[in-house]
């Protein structure tokens, strides 16, 4: 699983988030290959209605370790993430 740190730009208002602001992200996709986990990422955040998606910081998790460390083990986004292949979750400030 990889892990992205993200910022992209709201498209139109909505939620918590104004047309042109900036927002952080961190999106977890279970996938096998880096470059194709990252452009989903950049897909899934785009799909939220945002643009402008950049990449910020990557992490690779070892789905074998993830049910010895607890803290990832019972992390809400890392579990939703390996049910349905992806989480995006959005942060109200930088």
């Amino acid at each position: 699983m990889y892990l992205f740190s993200v910022n992209a730009t709201a498209k139109k208002t909505q939620g918590e988030f104004t047309e042109g602001e900036q927002a952080p992200f961190i999106v977890y996709v279970d996938f096998k290959d880096m470059f194709g986990a990252e452009k989903l990422a950049q897909l899934f955040v785009m799909a939220e209605g945002f643009r402008d998606v950049t990449i910020i910081k990557r992490k690779l998790i070892d789905n074998t370790q993830i049910p010895s460390n607890p803290a990832l083990a019972k992390d809400p986004q890392i579990i939703e993430a390996l049910a349905k292949g992806y989480c995006v979750q959005a942060f109200s400030a930088h």
